[in-house]
Order: C-alpha cells, then sequence, then structure tokens
C-alpha cells in the first residue's frame, strides 16, 4: 500500500547548503566519493562509503551496466533583436523543416515575427524567425536554416555558436565544460543536459570493469526538458513529462537477455536509463521490445520495475521527478534519510556532485514485479 504522503510533492523537500552544490567536477572522473546504499532503512548505520573506482568490486563478473550514449549539445545561444535588445534560446527538440522548440529568456522579448540574429566573433550572422508562442511549455518555436533538421545536423551550427547549458546552480564556467559536461562514451547528439550518473565513469574504469566480467550496453535518450524542469503541483497523482526522444535497439536487448540467462544483474547508469528501458518494458507489455521515439514515462513510488535491478545515481535536487523514481526504488523515507547522511558526511551535490550506487539487496521488494 503506497503512502499517501508518497504523493504529494512537499514530501520530496530537503534543505541542502550551498556549499554542498558542486561547482567543478572531481578529477579523475573515478575519484569522485560513492555511497552503497543499505537494504533497510532499519541499518540506515551500514552504509557504506566508498569512491566511484570502487565499483570494480561493487559490479560483479556477468553482470550488465546499460548507459545512455546522448552527446550533449552546445544548446544555449544567445540573439539580437532587429528591434533592439539580447535573449537567450535554449533548444529543446526539432519540429521540422528548420523548426526549433526553444526556451526564451526573457521570453516576453520574443512575439511571433519577430527576426533575430545569431552572430558569435567571426562567424557569418544569421537570421532567425519567431514562428510562433508554445503554450505547453511556454517556449517559443524558432525557425533555424532549414538544413539544421534534426539534432545531428544542427550539431554543427551550434559547435559555431551555442555554449553547453549547464545548469543555472553551476555558477563556475571555464574552457574544460565542453568536454567535462559530457560523458566519456557520449556518442549521439542531442541532449540539452548530461546524463549526470555517467559522468562519473571513466574510460579505465570502463577498460577495467570489461576485463573482470561486467558487460556493457547502451541506450539512448536524449535529455529535455521532461528530465530537468522541476515539479509544480502538489499532488503527485497524475503528474506528466514533457516527451523525450528515446530508443533501445535489439542488440540491447539481446544483452539483457544473456545477462538474465547467465544470472547476472542489469544495472542501469542514471535515471535515463531506467527510463529508456523501462519504457521498453511497457512498450512490449511484460517484455523487452526494441523502440525509437518519444517517451514521457514517470516513476514514482507504487511503480514495478521490469528490467533493472541495480542504478547508480547522483544526488538529486529537492521536488524534482528524479527524486521520485529513486524513491520507487528504495522507498522515500529511506532515501530521505539516505540523502541526510550524505549531507551530514559533506557529499557533493547535483551534476557535478557524488554517487549513490543501489544494488539489488537494498531495492525494495514491493518495487519489482
Amino acid at each position: 500500500m503506497i503512502d499517501p504522503r508518497d504523493l504529494l510533492l512537499s514530501s520530496y523537500d530537503y534543505e541542502l547548503r550551498t556549499e554542498l552544490i558542486a561547482q567543478q567536477p572531481i578529477e579523475p572522473r573515478h575519484d569522485a566519493r560513492l555511497m552503497i546504499a543499505p537494504k533497510t532503512i532499519q541499518n540506515i548505520s551500514a552504509i557504506r562509503h566508498l569512491r566511484i573506482w570502487d565499483l570494480l568490486k561493487e559490479f560483479q563478473p556477468g553482470d550488465l551496466v546499460v548507459m545512455n550514449d546522448t552527446r550533449v549539445l552546445k544548446a544555449r545561444v544567445k540573439v539580437r533583436l532587429t528591434r533592439g535588445g539580447i535573449a537567450e534560446l535554449l533548444l529543446l527538440e526539432p519540429k521540422g523543416k528548420g523548426n526549433w522548440l526553444c526556451l526564451a529568456k526573457p521570453g516576453k522579448k520574443l512575439q511571433p515575427g519577430d527576426r533575430l540574429l545569431l552572430d558569435n566573433f567571426d562567424q557569418e550572422t544569421l537570421i532567425l524567425k519567431v514562428i510562433s508562442k508554445d503554450h505547453q511549455t511556454g517556449g517559443r518555436i524558432i525557425r533555424f536554416p532549414s538544413d539544421c533538421a534534426d539534432r545531428e545536423s544542427i550539431e554543427g551550427l551550434l559547435e559555431r555558436y551555442g555554449e553547453v547549458p549547464l545548469p543555472p546552480y553551476i555558477q563556475h564556467h571555464d574552457s574544460s565544460d565542453g568536454e567535462r559536461y559530457q560523458t566519456t562514451f557520449a556518442a549521439r547528439p542531442g541532449a540539452v543536459a548530461a546524463p549526470t550518473a555517467g559522468l562519473h565513469l571513466s574510460n579505465e574504469l570502463l577498460t577495467e570493469l570489461k576485463k573482470r566480467g561486467v558487460e556493457q550496453a547502451r541506450v539512448t535518450l536524449h535529455v529535455g526538458l521532461g528530465t530537468f524542469r522541476p515539479l509544480e503541483k502538489e499532488d503527485l497523482t497524475n503528474i506528466q513529462l514533457h516527451s523525450e526522444w528515446a530508443e533501445v535497439r535489439e542488440e540491447v536487448i539481446e544483452s539483457i537477455e544473456k545477462c538474465r540467462s547467465r544470472g547476472g544483474r542489469v544495472i542501469a547508469i542514471g535515471t535515463t536509463t531506467v527510463r529508456t528501458l523501462e519504457s521498453s518494458f511497457l512498450f512490449g507489455k511484460g517484455r523487452l521490445v526494441p523502440f525509437s521515439g518519444l517517451v514521457d514515462l514517470v516513476i514514482k513510488p507504487g511503480y514495478k520495475f521490469g528490467v533493472i535491478d541495480g542504478l547508480l545515481t547522483n544526488f538529486h535536487l529537492p521536488k524534482s521527478s528524479l527524486l521520485l523514481l529513486v524513491s520507487a526504488l528504495v522507498g522515500r523515507k529511506r532515501l530521505l534519510a539516505l540523502y541526510q547522511k550524505a549531507i551530514e558526511q559533506k557529499y557533493r551535490f547535483f551534476s557535478y556532485g557524488d554517487a549513490m550506487f543501489i544494488p539489488s539487496a537494498a531495492v525494495q521488494s514491493e518495487a519489482r514485479l
């Protein structure tokens, strides 16, 4: 039975000192701190405090690690209005024929019909146009050159004119952001935010895991508005997320089936990987199926996981959909207790912060099919 408080947004709030919000990544990647979640809330004192490199001992031969291979676009661009003023656009998703859904700041300045000038140092000035307002997101549909029709084709333009869209709570910026706010296995351009748990996995760690018999597979979810927009409604019963593009390929399903047959665990790297795999399971009505398209799955307490056995995840913002997902695995009370321990131990929070590993033994029984 679900605790009614599990469906109230205020139940997912906690206080965090600003100095615990990570402003820079740890180097090397695998040297970030790692909390291992205990089996129950009763033995919360059994938390182990390790480093990411220690996943070599936590992951076991025969396990399958599934990662999100999305690549972050330089999706933040500054534009000038032909009638005066400056605005900022965050590109979210293609809408066909060079049109893109963008969040605009300040949005009130951008009205349908406005022309925008996109320039950067010695680059040619491009003329963009505001096509319409998007009432669902509060954003704007902006027309870019017609050959920028999808995520792959616009990447070159954004490399010339754009910036890495670091979250607003990261105040420290430097030239390494373009490389560091990207997983080492990023391959498919399209995200506007990094799948942050994957930021911890160095090439050295992935190589050692493979040597020790831990298999690896990749799915894709282009992180967008659905992942990072804060929840607003107190009643979480019927919340919806903005859709994001995802793909599960046939070879991933084969890897999961082989993992099951040898008795291994399917371990997701990050919440976006969880949502991608579980969407595949739901699309197949109880079995994994390959798919490519939009997903808007909301995972909250009461959800029964059909694919994953464990999760590596960062420490997330209060009142976020990511907290709901992790609560569905371990229980809201236990998760908040773990967060309190992390605060006491001065773990680093959010995108550039430390991580938590939830092994299969720590997943509450009611979260399994």
